[in-house]
């Protein structure tokens, strides 16, 4: 079905120009699953310019109930092919099926799209301003929101499902056309999107453009092209700062969603066991390949030791190995390239006085795949490597804090992400003030589950600039139009 080697452009799914493919990688056994269609320069130009007309001469910016029946066209498909999906996010992305199950790695983001659709039906288009005098007379205002244009949507491997959708649900249920860049390592997870909608919705031509293409020119093509009126982006801060470049030539409008260094923050009167075996759970979420993940763990120095006893016997009965297998909580990281990076940063950690207190390498018991240990480093400095730059696999970092809440407060501060973290401690107004001061997108207090399709979600500082997700999500993708007459 939606393994063929095929891009949707202007409503036809197609070769791309030249009949050029990839590879798409099986990350638990190595093995090739097939190939993708790769995408030129030409190939995206082609859907810019069939995103373009499609806005500008039809009436789908306009017509909120047929886009409205469109999502849930779209919902109805994924729904009916959840297993095809299912199969393909675990063989691609090498996710472990559990986190296909009502989680953000499929079932959670599919119903996503129907919460989109619903929520248009009560969503105020327009809003009256009242009557203002002046210049000697009375006038009438009002405001309406409408879609921004072409958006170009660029996503990353980690949880393709998610955020392809929540992409292009909001920014559809705006009215907006959308051209959509898949992830290199995960193109299949795209396709299969232009699949249903080309095959199993109403969505006309040339409003959802999919590409998939292992060449960087391609995206800058998007990032740059005349005709994109906004780019949403999510993946890396490096890469992030780049597409914001290109787009400020054009001055479009950037939406970013980029790394983290989330911070568990341990107060002194919790449960220090407890919240240790949390973060252990946490860390090995899809391999560590998540941006919100809670990577630096801040305990009072006094907790340390124990914080680590708890966290590596925790680690030593993590279950990890064949994501088809519904016992295993991890699976392997994407690629070779991401192994590596994940070891240089331990090594490196290492080196720079932090104890290896557990993993550390490659899992012996699984010489196939991209696999690497859930790892411990304790003694972590707050300005090591480690703790400040994102690393993207299975490792943890203990850093012990002295003086309070204050100073826990400021470590967790010192980074330049501000994406997520948690904050735990046996008084929750006390945990709710530490968590207020924390420079993040999201905070988790004692243990509660801010994600869902009606939660805002995005970073401060270099994690990004605007939120995806809930009713804030779905406005990034519209223009504010005030207007004013002579009132009668």
């Amino acid at each position: 079905m939606w393994h063929e080697e095929q891009v949707l452009i202007d409503g036809e799914l197609r070769a791309a120009e030249g009949g050029g493919v990839f590879e798409t990688v099986n990350p638990a056994t190595e093995e090739v699953l097939g190939v993708a269609a790769n995408a030129t320069d030409t190939d995206a130009v082609a859907a810019v310019t069939a995103a373009r007309r499609a806005f500008d001469t039809t009436d789908w910016a306009t017509d909120h109930d047929f886009r409205a029946k469109c999502l849930r066209q779209f919902h109805a498909a994924l729904e009916n092919h959840l297993e095809d999906m299912r199969e393909l996010t675990v063989a691609e992305v090498g996710s472990p099926v559990m986190l296909t199950y009502g989680g953000p790695q499929l079932e959670a983001p599919v119903g996503s799209v129907k919460w989109v659709a619903d929520m248009m039906d009560g969503y105020r288009w327009s809003e009256d301003l009242g009557v203002v005098e002046s210049y000697g007379g009375h006038h009438r205002r009002w405001i309406e929101r409408e879609a921004v244009g072409v958006v170009a949507a660029i996503t990353a491997y980690n949880f393709p499902v998610q955020l392809n959708l929540a992409k292009l649900g909001p920014a559809l249920a705006a009215g907006n056309t959308v051209v959509l860049k898949g992830a290199p390592d995960t193109p299949w997870s795209a396709l299969a999107l232009g699949y249903l909608i080309a095959n199993e919705t109403d969505i006309p031509p040339g409003v959802v453009n999919i590409l998939t293409s292992a060449e960087n020119s391609v995206g800058e093509v998007l990032t740059t092209h005349p005709d994109v009126d906004m780019v949403t982006f999510t993946g890396s801060t490096a890469t992030g700062r780049k597409i914001m470049a290109a787009a400020s030539a054009t001055v479009k409008k950037t939406f970013l969603e980029l790394g983290g260094k989330s911070a568990y923050v341990v107060l002194d009167d919790a449960d220090v066991e407890a919240a240790a075996a949390m973060n252990s759970f946490m860390i090995c979420t899809h391999a560590g390949q998540g941006c919100a993940i809670n990577t630096r763990m801040l305990v009072p120095a006094a907790m340390a030791d124990t914080a680590a006893e708890v966290v590596a016997a925790t680690l030593a009965n993590i279950p990890y190995g064949d994501p088809t297998d519904p016992s295993m909580m991890m699976g392997p990281l994407i690629n070779s390239r991401q192994r590596d990076k994940v070891h240089k940063f331990v090594t490196d950690a290492i080196n720079q006085g932090a104890k290896l207190v557990t993993g550390g390498k490659r899992p012996e018991h699984l010489p196939v795949g991209y696999y690497y240990e859930p790892t411990l480093l304790a003694g972590v400095g707050e300005n090591d490597l480690v703790a400040q730059e994102e690393v993207f696999g299975p490792v943890l970092a203990i850093i012990g804090y002295e003086g309070g809440d204050d100073e826990a407060v400021r470590i967790a501060n010192n980074s330049i992400y501000g994406l997520s973290g948690s904050v735990n401690s046996a008084d929750p107004e006390r945990a709710r003030a530490v968590a207020r001061q924390i420079r993040s997108g999201t905070i988790s207090v004692n243990g509660g589950m801010y994600y869902a399709a009606d939660a805002p979600f995005g970073g401060y500082k270099q994690s990004g600039i605007g939120r995806e997700m809930g009713v804030a999500g779905f406005e990034e993708f519209l223009e504010i139009k005030t207007l004013a007459e002579p009132a009668a």
